[in-house]
């Protein structure tokens, strides 16, 4: 990659090298074996082959393991689009892909001042929450990423995320005190160098404390890539996110309207790539059934597939029936 120094270069080679020597990483597997991956851990290593695959080993690690069964098998059966509770889920912790940035990075944004876990843990477990939060961060590198820089025409590594504190105060951070630590955590040594810019907006007065207890669990890079703003966030939003892009919530003139809203849409790239392959499977089950059984196809049939495909146009997320198509 022309950004890298010589000797970059040589610590990228010598690193996919030895990962594929040591088999801590297999062509195939879904986190991913081009340069630009690789170059994520040791970015967040700052290059030391070492300790760069031992991150990569933990990373692997993790991923056989988490949920019992893996990330892969994880995100076959939950779909970050649509899954049953998902809009429980946002009206405590709303966690949302949506649209680009002016430089075409995916913009990650999260409402936390309806935090009430109590309240959505009536609705949904805390396990399958948190499992939630899993396959939210393993869109990012698995679909998100990939679709933007698809739509960029160039390399996006990535996002933008943006924080709502509006209505959060110390009574909701020590709710979520223990999960947004464990969030940070999987972000970090799972996701490295995924996150571009954080923009925490609509700060409150308790945010100080907060802030200081949140800041020792990230790393100094991380700090580094922090902005904290107050109420009057608008004009630095725009100059970052176009408005036809940004929620109105957010000050910007997106509304995805008959898409369920911004938050529900999952509006992106991403998302127009996963209602083409729906059209896709559609368009290709109407034609099998016609090769299949020729005109003596009942109507009715064909008429069902046709709405499918109609209903696509309308659609917000698609169902997670496309998982397949993702590993």
């Amino acid at each position: 990659m022309t950004s890298l120094t010589p000797q970059q270069k040589e610590a990228l080679e010598v690193f996919r090298k030895q990962i594929f020597e040591e088999e801590i990483i297999h062509e195939g597997d879904t986190i991913g074996t081009d340069d630009a991956t690789l170059l994520r851990f040791l970015r967040a290593r700052k290059f030391n082959l070492n300790e760069s695959k031992t991150m990569l080993q933990n990373c692997q690690n993790w991923r056989k393991t988490v949920a019992g069964d893996g990330i892969d098998a994880l995100y076959q059966r939950l779909d970050p689009y649509d899954y049953p509770g998902r809009e429980e889920v946002f009206k405590s912790w709303s966690m949302f892909f949506h649209k680009t940035d002016k430089k075409g990075r995916p913009v990650n944004i999260e409402f936390f001042g309806g935090l009430n876990l109590p309240q959505l843990y009536k609705h949904i477990t805390p396990e399958k929450h948190w499992e939630t939060i899993i396959v939210n961060a393993e869109s990012l590198p698995r679909e998100v990423l990939p679709a933007a820089s698809r739509a960029a025409g160039k390399h996006i590594g990535q996002g933008l995320v943006i924080v709502d504190l509006k209505g959060f105060g110390l009574s909701q951070f020590w709710q979520v005190k223990s999960l947004a630590k464990a969030s940070f955590q999987i972000s970090q040594d799972y996701f490295p160098e995924t996150m571009g810019q954080l923009l925490i907006i609509n700060a409150p007065s308790s945010f100080a404390f907060i802030w200081g207890m949140i800041k020792p669990w990230l790393a100094k890079e991380t700090v580094e890539k922090v902005d904290i703003l107050s109420s009057n966030y608008r004009e630095v939003l725009l100059g970052v996110v176009d408005a036809e892009n940004l929620p109105v919530t957010l000050g910007g003139k997106c509304t995805c309207e008959g898409e369920g809203g911004c938050d529900i849409s999952g509006a992106g790239p991403w998302m127009d790539e996963r209602k083409e392959r729906k059209r896709r499977e559609v368009t290709e089950k109407s034609r099998s059934i016609e090769r299949t059984e020729g005109v003596d196809q009942p109507k009715s049939e064909h008429a069902s597939i046709e709405m499918q495909a109609v209903k696509l146009e309308h659609d917000g997320p698609v169902a997670h029936t496309m998982n397949a198509d993702l590993n």
